[in-house]
């Protein structure tokens, strides 16, 4: 699993025209699954996005986590993640997760992650996404399971 949070003051989802998420302070998070991986992962990564000291304390120093700052996610999913791109110029995706299976996880780790306490927009699995965000700092954090 991987996941790539983005510190932001505003982000939205727009398909088809409308939006389907929206939030302000907090994360634009895109998550991917790797194939063969279990669901036991999600707790680590629940637990460090949870616990990410990133957000700006009073002395504007990154020294608060996104509960303390009362922020939302908007969690997109994104299989591109595990992108190989080592041989010629067009990216395979053989270690993503396959597509029925990868959405059963992505709405499971949205219920996670709204079940403790986060307010989390979403997307739509699969469909061709508008992302808009300004990212605050900038502050980006690459997450993967296979090192937390």
């Amino acid at each position: 699993m991987r996941v790539v949070l983005q510190r932001v003051s505003h982000a939205s989802c727009t398909v088809d025209g409308k939006i389907t998420g929206k939030i302000d302070n907090g994360y634009m998070a895109l998550v991917g699954f790797k194939k063969g991986e279990g669901k036991e992962v999600f707790e680590k990564m629940l637990k460090k996005i949870i616990g990410l000291r990133v957000f700006s304390d009073s002395e504007g120093k990154m020294n608060l986590d996104i509960k303390k700052t009362n922020g939302s996610i908007l969690l997109i999913s994104q299989f591109t993640l595990y992108a190989d791109a080592r041989h010629g110029n067009r990216p395979g995706f053989t270690d993503a997760m396959e597509f029925d299976k990868a959405n059963e996880y992505y709405l499971d780790f949205v219920e996670l992650l709204r079940s403790n306490g986060i307010k989390v927009e979403t997307g739509i699995f699969g469909a061709d996404m508008k992302i808009e965000l300004l990212n605050d700092g900038p502050v980006t954090i690459i997450l993967d399971s296979d090192n937390l």
